[in-house]
C-alpha cells in the first residue's frame, strides 16, 4: 500500500492592489468592492501556504526537497508580487481583477507544472487573520 503525504510550505509577501473595474465609475466601483476599491491602492500582508501531495521517495525520504519547493514559490511567485502593484506589476494577474480569489487561482496556475516529486494539492492564501482562500485546480 503506497503511503501519501501533505507537505506545506509557508510563504509571506507585501502587496497592495485595488479592487475595480475600469468601464466603471468610481462611486460605482465602491458600491460593489467599498473600501478595496480606493483609487489609492491599499495592501495586505499576505501567506501563502502551499501543499504538496505525494509519495515519500525511498532513496531520500523526502516527497519533494523543501529548499526546492522553496525555490519553485519564490521564483514563480513570490519575486513577481512581493511588494509589488498587484494591478501594475504582476504579469500573470493582468486582465484579472486581483480578489484574492483571483489571485489564489493564478498562483496554483504558476505552480502547477513546476512541481516534481509530487503534485500540487491545494494552494490557501491568507489575505487577513480571519480570510483565506484556498484552490485545489478544480
Amino acid at each position: 500500500m503506497e503511503k501519501k503525504v501533505y507537505l506545506t510550505r509557508r510563504e509571506t509577501f507585501a502587496a497592495a492592489h485595488r479592487l475595480f473595474k475600469s468601464e466603471l465609475t468610481d462611486e460605482e466601483n465602491l458600491k460593489i468592492f467599498g473600501k478595496c476599491s480606493n483609487p489609492n491602492w491599499h495592501g495586505h500582508n499576505y501567506t501563502l501556504e502551499v501543499t504538496v501531495l505525494g509519495e515519500v521517495n525511498p532513496d531520500t525520504g523526502f516527497v519533494i526537497d523543501i529548499k526546492r519547493l522553496k525555490e519553485i514559490i519564490h521564483v514563480n511567485v513570490i519575486s513577481k508580487v512581493d511588494h509589488k502593484n498587484l494591478n501594475i506589476d504582476t504579469a500573470f494577474l493582468k486582465g484579472l481583477i486581483p480578489t484574492s480569489e483571483n489571485i489564489t487561482i493564478a498562483i496554483w496556475n504558476q505552480l502547477a507544472n513546476k512541481i516534481s516529486g509530487g503534485k500540487l494539492y491545494s494552494v490557501k492564501l491568507y489575505e487577513t487573520e480571519n480570510n483565506y482562500f484556498e484552490y485545489k485546480g478544480e
